[in-house]
């Protein structure tokens, strides 16, 4: 009788070692699923890269033609007002000697001969816009006198202000791009550099010439887009697959090197785009995968499930 007891009691005692060690097996099986982090993948490629800076420019007319009085006397007629276009040789004013104002016809009434008017009709000199005009009819001028300006149409360029050591990514002859207000882009060469550097900004003009479609007021400020940099085979990963620490002193990216691990690999950043990041190294083959998504926070070889 206490044999059978004993005999139950095992069965009993063994029955439920087993099932603690189902319910723990399936525990860790669970804790093992919830460790793989779900991520997705890609690999590198090779694209080419550009890295551009952008400078500020002004628009202005680099040289004037000044209109001037050839004789003293009374301005009688102004046939421009300021924003005027006028070509050169086209009459701008009608000037008359003070003599003549005074006299009026008297002396042609005496001898018709002489054809005395005391008239005189001043010519624009050069192509251009009336950015001043400084006389109107009856004003009385002297010899010499400013009458008006014109801004030269084929002096028009943008002005633009290049940092001494950027310098040498500026070059005459060199096709820029020029975006004004309203991201409208007009393609751009470098004519020349003013020989003068400011003292305050250290900084050096250069003159850009545009391709006009339409008339550009001056001292509108537009934006410059000059290549810096140019890689056309550079090895880049999507940007989101970089990772850093807090200070940005170390980049890495995860690497899957089996089926169900991450690895951590340091890389050294080169060219960054809007969407890209250039390696310049290691060096990685396109078979390699590196995490995607998922990313974020994982620690060295950690465990991952990879999702399709």
């Amino acid at each position: 009788m206490i044999f059978c007891k004993r005999k139950i009691f095992f069965l009993i005692a063994t029955i439920f070692a087993v099932a603690c060690q189902q319910a723990g097996t399936g525990n860790d099986e669970e804790t093992n699923i919830e460790a793989r982090t779900p991520v997705t993948i890609t690999t590198v490629s090779f694209d080419s890269l550009q890295q551009y800076i952008y400078l500020n420019a002004t628009s202005a007319y680099l040289q004037k033609s000044f209109v001037k009085s050839n004789m003293l006397g009374y301005v009688k007629k102004v046939n421009v007002k300021i924003g005027d276009y006028v070509h050169a040789g086209q009459a701008i004013f009608v000037v008359q000697t003070k003599e003549a104002q005074a006299i009026g016809n008297a002396v042609n009434n005496l001898n018709p001969d002489f054809k005395f008017s005391g008239v005189n009709t001043i010519t624009a000199n050069a192509s251009g816009f009336i950015t001043e005009l400084d006389h109107q009819p009856e004003d009385y001028v002297q010899d010499g006198e400013q009458l008006a300006v014109i801004s030269d149409d084929k002096s028009f360029a943008f002005v633009m202000n290049v940092p001494y050591e950027d310098r040498e990514y500026v070059l005459p002859g060199q096709h820029v791009e020029v975006i004004l207000p309203g991201q409208q882009r007009l393609p751009g060469t470098v004519r020349s550099a003013m020989p003068l550097v400011d003292s305050v900004s250290q900084t050096q003009q250069f003159a850009i010439n545009v391709h006009l479609s339409q008339s550009i007021p001056p001292n509108l400020v537009a934006m410059v887009q000059i290549l810096k940099i140019l890689k056309p085979a550079a090895q880049t990963v999507p940007k989101k697959t970089v990772l850093t620490n807090e200070t940005q002193s170390e980049f890495w990216v995860m690497k899957l090197i089996n089926d169900s691990t991450a690895a951590k690999v340091v890389i050294q950043k080169g060219i960054e785009t809007n969407d890209k990041v250039e390696i310049l190294s290691p060096s990685f083959s396109q078979n390699d995968k590196i995490l995607l998504t998922g990313n974020y926070g994982l620690s060295d070889t950690a465990l991952v499930t990879v999702e399709k």
